[in-house]
């Protein structure tokens, strides 16, 4: 019994250290999807979208948390804040469904911006928990891209 609890121990350190050592490439943003109205009101207003990203690394990893601020032009856009249980295969595309607590008191800000733009900065910032073999670390994130815009 006693050998068994070592040999266990031991794979765990080995896990460990590999895991430690490789060099974590930052997960790859790709598109924005299936964007809907989950719920509207003056208190709280919900919107659910997809996102799709690429993991560059040669290995799979799996997402259980995801947190963040989603920021049209430096405005507030809203807020991430759930767990989720996504499969992040190796050198492949995943989708991130999420759905954000938008901050209604720059909506109507951030709507002027989008009327009188033809091109916005879409910015999120936050923290991911991931991980491999329940072994999991938070990874910090922020990504921006420019996204035109056409009222048709």
């Amino acid at each position: 019994m006693k050998l068994k609890i070592n040999t266990f121990f031991i794979t765990i350190m080995i896990s460990l250290s590999l895991f430690s050592c490789t060099r974590f490439k930052d997960l790859e943003f790709k598109e924005y999807k299936d964007v809907k109205l989950e719920t509207l009101g003056f208190n709280k207003t919900t919107l659910s979208v997809s996102l799709v990203y690429y993991n560059p690394n040669n290995f799979g990893l799996e997402l259980n948390h995801a947190e963040m601020d989603l920021f049209i032009n430096d405005n507030l856009l809203g807020h991430v804040d759930q767990n989720v249980q996504v499969r992040i295969p190796k050198r492949d595309k995943f989708t991130l469904p999420i759905k954000v607590d938008l901050d209604m008191k720059n909506l109507i800000k951030n709507s002027l911006i989008g009327l009188f733009n033809k091109e916005v900065e879409i910015r999120a910032k936050g923290k991911i928990k991931a991980g491999k073999a329940n072994i999991f670390k938070v990874v910090p994130f922020e990504y921006k891209t420019k996204q035109k815009l056409s009222p048709f």
